[in-house]
């Protein structure tokens, strides 16, 4: 592949979240394949008042081998998308790669790719929601305007795919599986990490990681609570992540269950996020809707098999009886029987042989590999 000057303009340092990490691991790995690479971010990526948690912003350092992201575009600042553009061709830019994930950021990266194209430059946007968790009026008309406005899209999931071409406006798509985030550090192991987050050495742990929304379904695991521990008595699980839903309702509703279940209620900062998986045997996912999900490869990275419910592309990941076991979505029945099988006939060793052989398939040179055809095109 010729190597290309390319911009990646979305969620960078200091902002937090996986599509944040997302956007530094796809810029780290272009620029490994010899290409240029500039990273542009937001000054302003939603309004402080309409922000669910208690903040934007990364406390630790920016990742390594990522070019520091310049902060220009203000979702709510029209003056600023021309701006941003302008940025974009006086870079001398090739080929412009946008996150999209949200139809609130539609109008800002649609006149941002529009400047772009009319001068030369090709529009490449990756999408992770086509349609969002929490559906609004107008998300597919804002979504289509964008999806005209790019010269190709790249989607990680057979759901997001069916969204796009519903919507309709894409020239041209490629589908990749999400890669597995590697930027969490090595595994750490289970007996280091339990003592590091004062967890029981022995006791079998399930793990439910990330912000905490309504569509996650974490009622439906707390639900599923009491019919696991009547079979094993010992499981606990951790609760690891910031609540952008009903914490006091959720706690409420865990209260019975007891020291069964505990709640690191904060973000986890990236250097902690490798003890929450070290410490788990299994991670849980009972969610209600999804596209794919950045947890499920944050696991397979720590080696982790994932217990989840068939929506979205959640079970393309974690091939059942394989890497992980799925189960149909609000069903704690079925979600504590997955349970209570992965600890009564042992299945976290066999599970996790899965695991590893999943893992090779999800790469981020084949992320990049399809930036790179889109782009050419």
């Amino acid at each position: 592949m010729t190597p290309r000057r390319i911009t990646v303009l979305g969620p960078l340092w200091p902002y937090r979240g996986g599509i944040a990490h997302f956007s530094a691991s796809l810029a780290r790995d272009l620029s490994t394949r010899g290409h240029t690479v500039r990273t542009l971010t937001f000054r302003r990526q939603y309004p402080s008042r309409l922000f669910p948690g208690t903040t934007q912003y990364e406390s630790g350092p920016p990742p390594e081998g990522v070019p520091l992201a310049a902060r220009v575009l203000d979702t709510l600042n029209p003056l600023s998308w021309r701006r941003t553009a302008r940025r974009v061709i006086s870079g001398g830019t090739d080929v412009l790669v946008l996150m999209y994930w949200m139809s609130f950021f539609a109008p800002a990266l649609t006149v941002v790719a529009r400047y772009a194209r009319r001068r030369g430059v090709r529009v490449v946007t990756v999408v992770h929601n086509a349609l969002p968790h929490e559906p609004r009026p107008g998300d597919a008309w804002l979504a289509h305007r964008l999806f005209r406005s790019s010269d190709g899209l790249v989607v990680m999931s057979d759901q997001v795919r069916r969204d796009v071409e519903r919507i309709g406006g894409a020239a041209a798509v490629q589908q990749v599986a999400h890669p597995v985030y590697d930027t969490f550090g090595d595994a750490i192991p289970r007996e280091a990490a339990r003592a590091a987050l004062s967890l029981d050495a022995d006791a079998p742990t399930l793990l439910f990681f990330g912000f905490v929304r309504p569509y996650k379904g974490l009622d439906v695991l707390l639900d599923a609570m009491p019919a696991v521990l009547a079979r094993v008595p010992e499981a606990r699980l951790v609760v690891a992540g910031e609540f952008y839903a009903d914490e006091s309702e959720l706690r409420q509703r865990a209260e019975f269950l007891g020291n069964a279940v505990r709640f690191d209620a904060s973000y986890i900062p990236d250097a902690a996020v490798g003890r929450y998986f070290g410490a788990a045997d299994v991670v849980v996912q009972p969610y209600r809707t999804a596209t794919q999900s950045g947890v499920a490869q944050i696991a397979f990275h720590f080696g982790r098999p994932v217990i989840t419910t068939d929506v979205g592309g959640l079970a393309e990941v974690v091939p059942d009886g394989d890497a992980g076991l799925v189960v149909p979505p609000e069903d704690p029945a079925r979600l504590a029987d997955a349970i209570v099988r992965f600890f009564e006939e042992d299945l976290g060793p066999r599970l996790t042989r899965g695991v590893e052989r999943e893992r090779a398939r999800y790469s981020w040179a084949r992320l990049s590999e399809a930036v790179e055809a889109l782009g050419a095109s």
